[in-house]
């Protein structure tokens, strides 16, 4: 029998961030039972422009709604960098990248790069930064770069950004737990961990007696 928690998301998706303290502990919760956790790349966001001032008011008010529901961390004042393109490709890519070198450092990846982007308003669009960041999970600083830049990690990423679509996920961070291929919901959109622990204990407790 096989199962895992799978977990769609976009690093430089606010409410991702907001949910990122709650889906650490579902994927402890998992984990204790044996079950892992896989990263699937949503890809919210591929602007070619940079950011206008009104685009960095408005993103900034969805911080602030993310902050006010989740208690997550944000530079309000200096976050945003001038001159954003807010394309979450590169960063969604990073992920695939740690994923297909060493699966276990996607999510400490994703973490990485949710702090550096909304409390220290860094701008990881950036494949020096990706690489920076992606070095202190522990992974190579060569073949990760290399890995980024591959033609095969570029169509892995745009793979996952499809599978999202297909299934009809259009907003994150949602959250399906799979067993034997079968998946099942346990959030689109953002919960506390009050109301999806025991979701996903109840989950887990019917793999157990199955």
């Amino acid at each position: 029998m096989s199962a895992r928690l799978i977990y769609v998301m976009d690093p430089m998706c606010s409410w991702c961030w907001g949910f990122a303290p709650v889906m650490q502990a579902l994927a402890e919760q998992a984990a204790n039972r044996g079950v892992g956790l896989h990263l699937v790349v949503g890809g919210l966001r591929r602007e070619r422009t940079p950011m206008d001032e009104a685009g960095r008011r408005r993103t900034l008010a969805y911080w602030q709604a993310v902050h006010e529901a989740s208690g997550q961390p944000f530079d309000f004042v200096a976050g945003l960098p001038e001159g954003l393109v807010y394309d979450t490709e590169p960063a969604c890519r990073a992920l695939v990248a740690a994923r297909q070198l060493e699966a276990e450092c996607a999510w400490p990846l994703a973490l990485l790069i949710q702090q550096a982007f909304y409390t220290r308003s860094e701008d990881v669009t950036q494949p020096a930064r990706l690489v920076e960041l992606a070095e202190r999970t522990g992974l190579a600083r060569d073949a990760f770069a290399e890995c980024f830049d591959a033609g095969t990690t570029r169509e892995a990423t745009a793979a996952d950004f499809a599978w999202a679509g297909n299934l009809g996920i259009a907003g994150f961070p949602t959250v399906l737990a799979e067993r034997d291929g079968q998946l099942a919901l346990l959030t689109n959109g953002y919960q506390p961990l009050a109301a999806l622990a025991p979701l996903l204990a109840r989950w887990l407790e019917r793999g157990a007696h199955g």
